[in-house]
């Protein structure tokens, strides 16, 4: 009976109870500052357009700047990479919303350039790529803009951004994608080169394998034929 009420005591309660309160402040403390950077990076990028007058050519630019920007900021800091990129991504697609840029293009470039900018600082590539495309998404949402599109935009470009880093972060942005996209898997079927589509030749090298299935016989047939008798 002692031991029960060490265990469960006023005291722990207590504890509890401070932890509890902890994490909520916490929480709510990063959810607003989570607001400011959306709200930061969306007027940066907005006013920058505006000053412009090119929102076609200039977007990519701004998009840019503005993740290098970002991940500057964390580097000076030692972290918040990972938990600032959704904000900051969903910053740029409202900021170009506001002045009636193309979003699908922006989204695609505001993922790719989260992701290589990741790379270059050893940062989590696959954790920055599903933060980037979270926030795209949601931005993509309140404004109403066209989500499928979007989502497969994205998803192509964090994969191909991930391709110049390395296989193993392309694997990786993959899985993370195909758990956090919905439609993800239809889109890397439909991009990706399916196993089936390539045959590995005797010296190691890829080559196109016969579109019909009559070629796909003829070349069958030659590839098993046995050699003649000498």
């Amino acid at each position: 009976m002692t031991e029960e009420k060490k265990t469960t005591g006023p005291g722990l309660q207590k504890a509890g109870t401070t932890v509890k309160e902890g994490i909520v402040n916490s929480l709510k403390g990063i959810n607003e500052i989570e607001a400011e950077i959306v709200s930061l990076a969306r007027n940066t990028v907005s006013s920058a357009l505006q000053a412009t007058g090119g929102v076609a050519k200039e977007g990519f630019g701004v998009t840019t700047d503005v993740v290098k920007g970002a991940i500057q900021a964390t580097e000076e800091v030692g972290t918040g990479l990972v938990m600032g990129t959704k904000s900051v991504a969903k910053g740029i697609i409202l900021g170009v919303s506001d002045v009636g840029g193309d979003i699908v293009k922006v989204a695609g470039d505001t993922v790719s350039a989260a992701v290589k900018g990741s790379a270059e600082v050893g940062g989590d590539v696959a954790g920055v790529a599903r933060r980037a495309v979270d926030g795209v998404i949601e931005a993509t949402k309140e404004i109403g803009g066209n989500l499928e599109k979007v989502a497969a935009t994205v998803v192509i470009e964090a994969v191909n951004a991930a391709g110049t880093v390395g296989k193993s972060a392309t694997r990786a942005v993959t899985d993370v994608l195909l758990g956090a996209v919905g439609g993800a898997k239809e889109v890397l079927n439909a991009v990706l080169p399916k196993p089936s589509e390539t045959a590995i030749t005797g010296s190691g090298s890829e080559k196109s394998l016969p579109k019909s299935a009559e070629e796909g016989m003829t070349a069958k047939t030659k590839k098993t034929s046995p050699l003649p008798k000498k």
